[in-house]
């Protein structure tokens, strides 16, 4: 369970977590962005050209889907000009930490008055999430679609927004309106796709028709293949997935995130000593936040297994040894956060609660040590929700329901300074959670159907409240549906074989 702004910022890391492949030659990346660039109603602000230039082929980048290597060009812009607000916005919206991201929003606001009144527009959205208003953010976004009608990245900049909100309908149209003013923006395809890949109500020939534009686009990009992939994944090709990743790594060797997605095929197959392969071949070409980052995946694999204390060791050991990489440490904490959650959620399912106890208390050091590092008010009583949230899971499946009930509360009256309509999911996961353990079947699915729709676990729980009360039907369908995810995280690892054997596919 993460705030709004959380979500925005972790989606950011997922996006860029494969960025690792070589950069193709500068003059032809530069050539690819400048006429791109041409297409945008918003200007881009700086009165170094070198700067610009820089900031031009790092949005070509992320647009492709290569966060860090676009990252490392905007760092470049910057210093370069070090008022060009739009490039510490840029550096924020491919950060790999939450204090890489809040620092460079903070950076985008002290030079806001060097921006663009566009420029300016998009400050406010990141600035708004930073303070735990999406619904300010919200606003900002229709105001700069308002400002600029015929401009693709304003249309797909509100899209993005109203994805972060579950609004999908809404967001599908402003894509929608983007690729209309430009049919050719790769980042258009790419974000409608993954909006059909991966929430409700998902569509996955809609997904494969624009990550094949994506393809089309950029015939040498490897990142198309791997999108791809994903969409056979989705649809159950699992060969046809593995052989586009092999298409993938043809096209660039370098791209670590396809032979790790690879690893999870073979994971869902049994595969376990392939799949361990597949993800130390990852794992070897990659840089070193993402190697950290692709050792937890592969920690997934004993979970696949049935081995949750073999998982949650290799997990423990990630996490333990993340500061030996030479990593910054902002990113040490997020490569922690990422281990301790996913070992977290292992013991809690696992009822091993002695080392969920002293996981959460490790975890809850870190999130100390992260609150300190950013230092902003809202990011720190986001951490201490997300604490209070966790704690109330704890007491829920112990059966402790007085303790979880009081502090759930608690967590919820952190929560409601927030805005936006997914604040309270976590706190209804909660709810459900606890009913289940209680044997009020028809409360579990009141309450988690207000949770959080897309969350692989939380589906699996709505299926055991289904099933529990007598709506058979019902709960196969979703049992099936949890079975057939077939994308990788601890919570499909932990259920994926319960789910397949309910949903009678075994």
């Amino acid at each position: 369970m993460q705030s709004q702004r959380m979500h925005i910022l972790l989606a950011g890391v997922i996006a860029v977590a494969g960025a690792c492949a070589q950069q193709p030659d500068a003059g032809e990346e530069e050539s690819q962005a400048l006429a791109s660039a041409e297409i945008s109603a918003i200007p881009i602000t700086s009165a170094n050209e070198d700067a610009r230039v820089d900031f031009l082929v790092g949005q070509e980048l992320a647009d492709v889907g290569r966060g860090q290597e676009a990252n490392a060009r905007f760092r470049a812009a910057v210093e370069k000009d070090p008022t060009f607000a739009y490039a510490y916005l840029n550096i924020a919206s491919t950060a790999t930490s939450a204090e890489e991201f809040m620092s460079n929003v903070a950076a985008a606001m002290e030079h806001v008055s060097h921006a663009s009144d566009g420029e300016a527009m998009l400050i406010e959205v990141a600035a708004a999430y930073t303070d735990s208003d999406p619904d300010r953010a919200l606003e900002a976004s229709k105001k700069l679609a308002e400002a600029y009608p015929n401009s693709p990245r304003a249309w797909l900049n509100l899209g993005n927004v109203l994805a972060g909100r579950q609004e999908n309908e809404e967001a599908r149209d402003a894509y929608m309106k983007a690729l209309q003013l430009d049919p050719n923006m790769y980042a258009a395809h790419a974000a409608i796709a993954n909006d059909y890949l991966f929430q409700e109500p998902r569509d996955f020939a809609k997904a494969k028709t624009h990550f094949e534009h994506c393809v089309e686009l950029k015939p040498d990009e490897a990142k198309g293949y791997e999108f791809l992939g994903d969409t056979y994944r989705a649809m159950g090709e699992l060969e046809t997935a593995r052989s586009s990743y092999t298409t993938a790594l043809e096209k660039d060797p370098m791209l670590g995130v396809a032979a790790i997605k690879k690893g999870h095929i073979n994971s869902f197959l049994g595969n376990f000593d392939e799949a361990r392969a597949d993800y130390d071949a990852g794992i070897a070409s990659a840089t070193p936040f993402n190697k950290s980052n692709y050792a937890v995946y592969r920690a997934f694999v004993p979970v696949h297994a049935g081995a949750p204390t073999e998982a949650i060791a290799e997990l423990m050991g990630i996490a333990k040894s993340a500061g030996d990489h030479g990593l910054r440490a902002d990113q040490v904490i997020s490569v922690r956060m990422f281990s301790l959650s996913n070992a977290a959620t292992i013991a809690l399912h696992h009822e091993m609660f002695d080392a969920l106890k002293e996981i959460l208390a490790a975890r809850e050091a870190v999130q100390q040590e992260n609150m300190e590092l950013v230092g902003d008010p809202e990011f720190s009583r986001d951490q201490e929700a997300n604490k209070l949230w966790w704690r109330a899971r704890m007491a829920a499946w112990m059966g402790e329901f007085d303790q979880a009930k009081t502090t759930l509360e608690e967590h919820r009256t952190l929560q409601e300074a927030d805005s936006g309509p997914l604040r309270f999911q976590g706190y209804h996961q909660v709810l459900g959670e606890m009913a289940l353990k209680q044997g009020e079947f028809a409360e579990a699915v009141s309450q988690l159907q207000k949770a959080d729709p897309n969350n692989v676990y939380v589906k699996y729980l709505l299926a055991n409240a289904h099933e529990g009360a007598g709506n058979a039907e019902e709960a196969k369908r979703l049992f099936a549906d949890v079975a057939n995810t077939n994308f990788n995280s601890v919570g499909f690892a932990l259920v994926r074989r319960d789910a397949t054997t309910k949903a009678g596919m075994s």
